[in-house]
């Protein structure tokens, strides 16, 4: 399906614009008068009186806030909108105070009404069906980026890559049957789009999988998060100082988005020159960022709308999360207040901003735009990957996704929608709930009370809440400078040096500890890093005999991975093990649970020069198709077993994909890039070259 270029959607003219207005004046009428019988501190003389009122706060608001979001945006981005709001509210109020058919007990009745009118009718709308991205909305938008310089006119079919983080090629081919998808299941039974499968390499995570998918290169990614003896630290894929180095090293310059596009809320950038909520560019100094927010604020009252339903999403989680408890549901974990804030920030607030970014991009026709869309992935992470909690967060998604291919048709060139996903989730038990004890624990005793330093991080929605607000502090304007004193300027500090202060790389006395043990899902890293080099299985038996048999024979990890000084890699299970430069096996293979492929991804993970000293990955229960997270997650990624290895691409029937197995992210990108170069988006030399 390629749409765009050409308006499908004819005008609405004067008369639908009138009708609009009309509607809108109704409705306003009925909420002032609800409000009138509510507040005892206003009346209104007669219904015709009312009627005046709201086409005069109708006029008052077309002229007030377009000014007022101009002269606040540093405020209204701090505040998501609501300084602005409340401004215009006080304005407003203080207009309707000196109407003479109107009475208030003061001032502050007055804006109280203001405020709850514009909130009632927030509400209200969506029940009489109006647009929520309507035809003047969109040629606001493109004003805009037409002000600012921003549109792109070359010729040529753009390409807009939409990914649910975490969502299997199983569980989407559920939703589509099930109606928890109805917009990207009319694509599919429409015939415009092919639903494709594709398999992760064995790091099945989102930083590893966007640096192949993005910039064709994730070598030397073992896991989310990893201890790196060269530079004698830990290496978090979220913390955007270690993703900027991520990219650094990955990139060549001939990223997916390099030719003028666009990166909204993704790990890496793929070479973008336009990016937002990007964790690799987080901290580039950059002129006006605001202006990547000024679609969302543009219209009227959205942040009422946004602050709504975050609200109404927060509540949604503190009931579901009691309801969880009390009916016994397994597996589960504790799920806190903390949580329901990160919930409703990643399916309400990020997802209506990148929405209204991507919009912008779309109107100023980038050639290619590439966004992840988190609220599948974190309520999957907390509930489990296909509880009414997730897909109800998977339903807010698709209905984002549906909203973007209505503004297709009013875009300045033909877009291709490719929605994908970079990994999916396995569900089960976590290792600490199974056994009553954590992986630290089980490595600390095994290795004979050894000094263990615990690395974790930030869940992904944290860290983007975190990000956004250090970069939006990083702008050299009013509005990085306003942000920058709202938070003492510790954000950006703190992610220059590293991210969150409690993943610390050293213990008390600083010196490099004995023992690192990091998860990233059910895969587990095992670093020693007083040793240089990678240690190998003879030098692990002599200084610390009994953890690799210890780890090997527990019935929660499936098997690991280690070095030896003899035959070089060896995957070690409970009955048996498997060389992996001979294919020798030795008793039962331990891959056997994990797929035919399992053997080329661990092999590739042997080869990185960041293979930490012991790669375990957990048990794969293949009956309840569950496995066992090392950290406090229902659903995780990470590692293998079950469909966190089995993601997704949802493409135009048009576009031929493989008859081959796709294998690795690192094929996606040979995939799309082969894909833009038929359509004039210029493909790298290394993608020519290879054919």
């Amino acid at each position: 399906m390629t749409a765009g270029g050409k308006s499908s959607t004819p005008d609405p003219g004067a008369g639908g614009y009138l009708k609009h207005g009309i509607a809108v004046v109704l409705l306003d009428t009925i909420v002032l008068f609800a409000l009138a019988w509510l507040l005892p501190g206003f009346a209104i003389d007669g219904i015709w009186a009312g009627v005046a009122t709201a086409v005069l706060i109708g006029l008052l608001n077309a002229i007030v806030w377009p000014l007022v979001v101009r002269l606040t945006l540093p405020v209204a981005v701090v505040s998501l909108g609501l300084g602005a709001l409340l401004l215009n509210a006080a304005i407003v109020g203080l207009v309707l105070t000196e109407l003479p058919w109107l009475r208030f007990d003061g001032f502050f009745e007055a804006a109280l009404v203001a405020l709850l009118l514009s909130l009632g009718t927030t509400i209200l709308a969506p029940m009489l069906a109006f647009e929520q991205d309507s035809r003047w909305y969109l040629r606001t938008v493109r004003r805009q980026v037409e002000k600012g310089g921003l549109v792109n006119d070359l010729p040529g079919t753009g390409y807009l890559f939409i990914e649910i983080d975490g969502l299997a090629h199983d569980v989407l081919r559920r939703a589509l049957a099930s109606g928890n998808a109805p917009n990207l299941s009319r694509l599919v039974r429409g015939g415009s789009h092919r639903l494709r499968g594709w398999e992760t390499d064995w790091s099945s995570q989102t930083g590893a999988c966007q640096a192949g998918i993005l910039h064709g290169s994730n070598s030397d990614m073992p896991a989310f998060r990893w201890w790196e003896k060269d530079s004698d630290r830990a290496i978090v894929t979220n913390h955007p100082k270690d993703a900027a180095e991520i990219e650094r090293r990955h990139s060549n310059g001939e990223g997916l988005l390099a030719n003028d596009g666009a990166s909204r809320a993704n790990i890496l950038s793929g070479d973008a020159p336009h990016c937002q909520l990007t964790m690799s560019t987080i901290l580039d100094r950059r002129d006006k960022l605001g202006r990547d927010y000024a679609a969302y604020f543009s219209r009227p009252f959205a942040v009422v709308g946004t602050g709504f339903s975050a609200l109404v999403e927060l509540v949604s989680e503190r009931i579901s999360a009691i309801r969880a408890r009390r009916s016994g549901v397994e597996p589960a974990i504790h799920r806190g207040f903390t949580y329901s804030v990160m919930r409703a920030w990643s399916t309400v607030i990020q997802l209506d901003l990148q929405v209204s970014a991507v919009i912008s991009d779309l109107m100023a026709g980038r050639p290619a735009i590439y966004t992840t869309f988190l609220a599948y992935d974190e309520v999957a992470h907390h509930s489990g990957i296909e509880r009414p909690e997730t897909l109800t967060a998977l339903r807010k998604v698709d209905r984002a996704i549906g909203r973007l291919l209505k503004v297709l048709p009013e875009a300045p060139r033909p877009y291709r929608v490719i929605v994908l996903s970079d990994h999916g989730q396995s569900q089960g038990e976590t290792f600490l709930d199974r056994y009553g004890e954590s992986l630290e624990d089980l490595v600390s005793g095994l290795a004979g009370g050894a000094a263990i330093a615990e690395l974790d991080g930030d869940d992904e929605a944290r860290a983007y809440l975190r990000a956004s607000v250090a970069e939006a502090s990083t702008e050299e304007s009013a509005t990085g400078k306003t942000i920058k004193v709202a938070t003492g300027g510790r954000l950006a500090e703190e992610e220059m040096n590293g991210g969150d202060p409690e993943t610390g790389d050293l213990v008390e006395d600083g010196s490099l500890p004995e023992l690192v043990v990091m998860a990233s899902g059910n895969l587990g890293l095992v670093s020693f890093p007083r040793e240089p080099g990678r240690i190998t299985l003879e030098g692990l038996e002599e200084k610390y005999p009994g953890l690799v048999d210890g780890l090997a024979a527990h019935p929660g990890i499936g098997f690991l991975l280690v070095d030896t000084a003899a035959s070089g890699g060896v995957v070690i299970g409970e009955a048996g093990r498997l060389h992996l430069e001979t294919g020798r096996v030795e008793g039962v293979d331990p891959l056997i649970p994990f797929g035919e492929n399992a053997r080329r991804h661990v092999e590739r993970t042997h080869r990185f020069s960041t293979c930490p000293d012991i790669v375990l990955n957990s048990t794969y229960w293949e009956d309840l198709d569950e496995v066992a997270a090392f950290e406090e997650l229902v659903g995780s990624h990470g590692g293998l077993g079950g469909t966190q290895s089995h993601p997704f691409v949802l493409h135009p029937a048009e576009l031929e994909w493989p008859v081959d197995p796709v294998l690795g992210a690192e094929t996606i990108y040979r995939i799309f890039t082969r894909w833009m170069g038929t359509d004039g988006v210029p493909a790298p030399d290394r993608v020519r070259a290879q054919g």
